[in-house]
């Protein structure tokens, strides 16, 4: 969707509503207002500038209006700040921090394979402070746009959803004019770009092509099907405008050979032979700060190129167990996702047909130099995003997100340049930059508030929150989002949490199920 016509979208969108959209059933949600002042917050803003509060934040109609300094830290204040109107409504955050509602620009919305619904997803997603999320294919794009509408028009409680559709999703493209058609009649439906796997190079060039020319933005999971005749150089120079994870960029990176260094019996419908060989690629690519290895990540950040690396998704392969006994396992997954989960011939990203150290290791080297490459590229001025692609492998909806930022942080990133990838730079690869993704006068009101500081601790921004040891020599939890601002409505995001494990027990109180590990009875 143009810009213009998402703005004045949601301009209508806000007056149809404010009358409407009264207290909501359990208290989850409150708005919105013609009026919403936020008092004495510590403002995280999203651009990369440090902290600073207190501050008052005035939002009318959905817009933010105003943002004043009110007093100094530790310090009562004495400055009068913004004054609330009749119909208006306040929220004392002293002593809390405001960020820009965070992007998740890999986010499919649940799955039939997986029997995650959609508010099952929303739920987990909102809970922690995700108002965006980029669906990078799905269960089709009728199902997604049908989705869309609702959640702009608050008719469901979700994120905001930019919807990319799977290429050829729907019809055989055998070969350019084909190619372009498709994308014509895509851009008609209603999608905001494309997620494209690979194709045959005059394909690819054809799609990419029309799909630039109609102003439409794209993503591209380099298949190793594909990859060996169309890397992600060749897909920048093309037009593509993110990449996601990382296949097709060892391969632009490959000095001594052109394709992966596959072992005789591969066989790419097997699970276990796809991620395990995976793992080794990143070694057979040119090495850090070589002549190649530079000259690629020089044109790509030339040609303005988004890598999108969700480095979340592939953590098991490098720790299996950490990610299998992670925390929020037993009351937030459900049933269906759990057996989805556990080691499978059939399941995509299933792979534990017989993994261990030797897997891990090889894994756990792998994420050495993709991380090295990927704060690197940030260095220079390119631009990285937080993606999650959770539903597979161990990843949880919403906690996996947070895991996200934490490896952005392992790789090198300061907390205040993982919530900008987390922030800004998901709004600029989206084309939404002057809507979303930092807290500044004339964006929307789309934010999380926290009664912690998650520059000092990210896990904080967990649902579960984080461990801390009080005073008296007891162990608490702290953290966990209070509220998400989406659209000027706000909602208590721990009630948003507590909805979803009501879903969970009653799931697993219909089917008698119990968390297992896998192979223990």
């Amino acid at each position: 969707m143009k810009k213009r016509n998402f703005i004045k979208l949601q301009c209508v969108i806000f007056f149809t509503l404010q009358f409407f959209f009264n207290y909501s059933q359990d208290n989850i949600s409150q708005g919105p207002f013609k009026q919403l002042i936020i008092r004495n917050v510590t403002l995280i803003n999203g651009n990369g500038a440090p902290p600073i509060g207190p501050v008052d934040i005035v939002v009318e109609k959905n817009i933010i209006t105003k943002i004043q300094t009110v007093g100094y830290p530790g310090v009562k204040t004495n400055r009068k700040g913004p004054k609330l109107n009749e119909n208006g409504m306040e929220i004392d955050c002293t002593g809390m921090y405001l960020l820009p509602g965070l992007i998740d620009m890999h986010g499919h919305i649940g799955g039939n394979s997986q029997g995650a619904s959609p508010e099952y997803v929303f739920k987990l997603w909102l809970a922690h402070g995700i108002t965006t999320v980029r669906e990078p294919s799905g269960r089709g794009i009728d199902f997604t746009l049908d989705l869309k509408k609702k959640s702009e028009k608050n008719e469901i409680i979700a994120p905001r959803i930019f919807s990319y559709t799977g290429f050829g999703s729907g019809d055989d493209i055998n070969n350019p004019e084909e190619a372009r058609e498709w994308v014509r009649n895509n851009a008609k439906k209603g999608a905001d770009g494309i997620k494209f796997f690979g194709s045959s190079p005059d394909i690819m060039k054809a799609a990419l092509d029309e799909n630039k020319k109609l102003g439409l933005k794209s993503a591209c999971h380099h298949s190793q099907m594909s990859v060996a005749r169309w890397n992600v150089l060749n897909s920048a120079r093309a037009g593509l405008t993110t990449m996601e994870h990382w296949y097709g960029l060892p391969e632009a990176l490959f000095s001594d050979k052109t394709i992966q260094n596959y072992p005789s019996n591969y066989n790419y419908q097997n699970e276990q032979h796809r991620f395990e060989e995976a793992g080794k690629l990143w070694e057979q690519a040119a090495k850090p700060y070589s002549d190649h290895w530079n000259n690629v990540m020089n044109e790509l950040i030339d040609l303005d190129f988004t890598i999108d690396p969700t480095f979340n998704i592939y953590e098991a392969s490098r720790d299996l167990h950490r990610a299998r006994r992670a925390e929020w396992h037993e009351e937030y997954t459900l049933p269906s996702l759990w057996k989805f989960y556990e080691p499978s011939k059939i399941s995509h990203g299933s792979f534990w047909h017989y993994w261990g150290t030797e897997q891990e290791v090889a894994w756990k080297n792998n994420y050495k130099l993709w991380m090295t490459f990927i704060n690197e590229y940030k260095n220079r001025g390119g631009r990285v995003t937080a993606g999650s692609d959770s539903g597979f492998i161990y990843q949880l909806y919403g906690f996996a997100y947070i895991r996200e930022l934490e490896l952005l942080r392992e790789a090198g990133f300061h907390p205040l340049e993982v919530i900008r990838a987390a922030t800004l730079n998901g709004a600029e690869a989206l084309g939404a930059e002057k809507l979303i993704g930092s807290v500044e006068v004339g964006k929307m009101a789309d934010f999380l508030i926290i009664e912690e500081n998650p520059l000092e601790n990210l896990k904080v921004l967990y649902g579960t929150g984080a461990i801390k040891l009080n005073d008296d020599n007891k162990v608490t939890r702290v953290g966990g989002v209070k509220y998400t601002v989406k659209d000027g409505i706000i909602y208590d995001s721990k009630k948003l949490l507590n909805q979803v494990k009501k879903m969970v027990k009653v799931a697993k109180e219909k089917e008698g199920f119990e968390i297992k590990q896998p192979g223990i009875n």
